[in-house]
C-alpha cells in the first residue's frame, strides 16, 4: 500500500463537514470540497506523483455532486486496486438539529430546493445509508459544539498520526432510548439514587455541579467509580494487544440526563489524568426527561 494518507469526509448536509475539512486543512492536509467521485482516482495519482509530493489529502464528498455521487464506490474500489488506502469519516445529526441549523442559516437543503427540509433530510439519509455502513468513523454532531467536534476529529485522526494510542470513547445514554449499538462495554448506573425525583435537581443535567454532588455523594457511587476505573485500566492493555484503535464504553441510566452523565464525566476526567486519549458523547442529555 502507498503511504499517502487519504480521508474521505462525508455525511449529512448541515452535520459539520465544512468544519471537519478546516480541521484537516489546519493540520497540513490538502483539502478539496465537492470533488466529483469519478475524478478521485486521477486526482490521487496526480497528487502522489507531483513534484512537490502531497502526502495527506482530505476530500469532502456528498450529495451535492448529484448523479456523480453514484460513481463513488466504483472510484473507491479503483483507488484500492491502485494500492491506496483510505478512511471514511461520516458526520450526522438528528433531524431536529439539522432542521434547526438550516432554519438558522436560511440555506436550502440540496435535496429540498422546492420542498420541505424534513423531506430532503429523509431522502439524503436513504442515499447516504450505504456510505454510512462503510464508514470507519461515525460522529453524531447533534450535541457537539464546534470546539468539541474539532477536538474529537483531532483526537481520532491528527493525534493518531503522532502516536498510536487507543482512543476511549465514553458515551452516556438512557436505557429508555436504547443502548449504543457500537459499544464494546456497557455499564448500568441505575442502582444509584435518581436525581430526577428531587424537584430542585430534575431540570438540570449531570453536568451541573449540584447534580454531580448528589450522584457522587453515595458510598456506592464512589466505590463503583473506583472499581470501574480499575477495570478499564486492567482491560486496556488487552484491547491494545488485540489491535483495537478505539474502545467505546457506554454508561447508562434511565433517561441519560443525570446519573450516566455525571459518571461519564467523572470517569473521563480520571482517564485523562492517567494519560489516555478520551472523547465524551452525552447522547441523550437533551432528550425527553425521565
Amino acid at each position: 500500500m502507498s503511504d499517502l494518507k487519504l480521508i474521505i469526509i462525508s455525511g449529512l448536509s448541515g452535520a459539520g463537514k465544512t468544519l471537519a475539512m478546516r480541521v484537516f486543512e489546519d493540520h497540513g492536509y490538502f483539502c478539496v470540497d465537492n470533488l466529483p467521485p469519478a475524478l478521485i482516482p486521477t486526482f490521487i495519482e496526480l497528487c502522489s506523483h507531483s513534484m512537490k509530493r502531497i502526502s495527506k489529502i482530505a476530500l469532502v464528498i456528498d450529495i451535492r455532486g448529484g448523479g456523480f455521487f453514484d460513481n463513488l464506490f466504483e472510484s473507491l474500489k479503483e483507488i484500492t486496486d491502485l494500492g491506496y488506502d483510505y478512511e471514511i469519516l461520516f458526520l450526522e445529526a438528528s433531524d431536529e438539529v439539522l432542521i434547526k441549523r438550516y432554519k438558522e442559516s436560511r440555506r436550502r437543503h440540496p435535496l429540498a430546493q422546492e420542498g420541505r427540509i424534513v423531506e430532503g433530510i429523509a431522502s439524503e439519509r436513504q442515499i447516504m445509508s450505504r456510505l454510512r455502513e462503510e464508514a470507519d468513523y461515525i460522529i453524531d454532531t447533534s450535541n457537539k459544539k464546534p470546539a468539541e467536534l474539532k477536538e474529537e476529529i483531532t483526537l481520532r485522526f491528527i493525534e493518531k498520526e503522532k502516536e498510536e494510542r487507543l482512543l476511549i470513547n465514553l458515551v452516556s445514554f438512557g436505557y429508555k432510548h436504547g443502548i449504543p449499538l457500537d459499544a464494546d462495554l456497557i455499564f448500568d448506573v441505575r442502582f444509584i439514587p435518581n436525581p430526577y425525583y428531587i424537584d430542585d435537581l430534575r431540570p438540570y443535567s449531570g453536568k451541573e455541579q449540584e447534580v454531580k454532588d448528589f450522584v457522587m455523594k453515595w458510598p456506592e457511587s464512589r466505590q463503583f467509580l473506583k472499581k470501574l476505573l480499575d477495570m478499564v485500566e486492567y482491560l486496556l492493555p488487552f484491547y491494545i494487544r488485540e489491535g483495537k484503535s478505539q474502545l467505546v464504553i457506554g454508561i447508562g441510566c434511565t433517561g441519560g440526563k443525570h446519573r450516566s452523565v455525571a459518571f461519564t464525566d467523572e470517569l473521563a476526567a480520571m482517564l485523562k489524568a492517567n494519560g489516555h486519549r478520551v472523547t465524551v458523547d452525552h447522547r441523550d442529555i437533551d432528550k425527553d426527561r425521565g
